[in-house]
């Protein structure tokens, strides 16, 4: 009996809400149907293409759009067309090669490879400043010519950095005439010969670096094994001493001096 009357007790309550739910949503629906009867403006939005009035209209749409597509570009022109790919590859090796995992963390990598960047293409900032950005400013220039002016400090530093086999192959493989000058290679053959060339010489440095940790490792190695101590992993052991090493000889003082020193005339 008693579960009987705590049932009917609990259905009442039920019913009480259900009530107070159907008034709520009439008392919604009449409010509704006032304001959509009122004159209420609606927004609308048109988007399409018109005859202009002003031909710097047009120009100024263009503008617009070249910013726009420079914005999204940017990430892969920084990655692809200076300093930043053999420096992020450079310091991933490091990385590896000490044994530490995740320290430095990616984004202390990315950060430090960036500012050094930044800092090795100043001077090619400048150029592009000076030569492109500001006359087209004030106007003495126009689009075409800017542009030309900009590319043309970019196209500098990417030739001192790539290797004369690697720009061949892709000439080759453009189906090109043999180049007279570097004026006659087009960018899209330019950027990959640069890519390949600047991970070839990120290799090389990464294989520099490995061989005296690999010398640690192969000692610690070595004496772990003569002590019969063959369940304890030479990681452990080799690191504090690779670590250890790295610090005595302020490695990341002669890293980044050479790697900033390796890009030749692209610095301050």
């Amino acid at each position: 009996m008693a579960a009987d009357n705590n049932t009917g007790r609990w259905t009442n309550e039920h019913c009480k809400i259900l009530f107070l739910f159907i008034l709520v949503l009439i008392i919604c629906m009449g409010f509704a149907k006032n304001v959509l009867a009122a004159d209420v403006p609606v927004p609308s939005l048109h988007i399409g293409i018109e005859k202009g009035g002003d031909p710097g209209d047009v120009s100024v749409l263009l503008q617009i759009i070249f910013i726009l597509t420079i914005l999204a570009l940017a990430p892969a022109i920084l990655i692809m067309m200076t300093s930043f790919t053999r420096l992020v590859v450079v310091f991933s090796f490091l990385r590896h090669a000490l044994g530490t995992q995740q320290t430095p963390s990616n984004q202390i990598i990315a950060g430090l490879a960036l500012f050094l960047t930044f800092f090795i293409m100043t001077p090619v900032w400048q150029k592009i400043n000076s030569q492109a950005l500001q006359p087209y400013l004030a106007e003495d220039i126009s689009q075409e010519a800017a542009l030309k002016a900009a590319v043309s400090p970019i196209r500098q530093f990417m030739f001192k950095q790539t290797r004369s086999k690697d720009l061949m192959l892709f000439v080759q493989m453009a189906k090109m005439e043999k180049p007279k000058n570097t004026a006659d290679i087009p960018m899209p053959v330019l950027i990959p010969a640069f890519v390949i060339s600047e991970l070839k010489t990120a290799f090389i440095i990464g294989f520099v670096l490995f061989v005296p940790f690999l010398v640690i490792d192969m000692v610690v190695a070595s004496v772990l094994l003569s002590m019969g101590m063959m369940m304890l992993p030479p990681i452990l052991i080799s690191l504090p001493f690779k670590l250890m090493l790295f610090v005595l000889v302020d490695g990341w003082h002669l890293i980044v001096g050479s790697l900033v020193k390796s890009f030749g005339g692209g610095v301050i």
